[in-house]
């Protein structure tokens, strides 16, 4: 990832340098490209990458589902009600995929 010295946002590939939205551009040379990793080059027409719900990458935590009785879910928190309410957290189950919440 490139990040703008003069904002700090990550800036995006387009063309032959990378863009910023602050307008900041940076020249894309074999410098800058040798300090990147590239596992695989990907035409554009094949850079959009589609997932399902197979993809784990909420965290997890210890708890017992109310319908299979696994003992562990993935959670987020989601503001639901009004600002000055607290946030509610939702868990769903590894195992059977049955979501629930939790208010504090």
């Amino acid at each position: 990832m490139e990040f703008c010295p003069k904002c700090g946002t990550v800036m995006f590939p387009q063309d032959d340098k990378f863009r910023c939205k602050c307008g900041y551009e940076k020249k894309i040379t074999k410098d800058v490209i040798s300090q990147y990793k590239v596992s695989e080059e990907v035409k554009t027409k094949e850079s959009i990458i589609f997932t399902d719900d197979k993809v784990k990458t909420l965290p997890t935590t210890k708890v017992i589902c109310l319908k299979c009785k696994n003992k562990e879910a993935f959670w987020w928190l989601q503001q639901t009600r009004r600002a000055d309410e607290s946030e509610t957290r939702f868990l769903r189950c590894t195992a059977c995929g049955y979501t629930w919440r939790e208010y504090d």
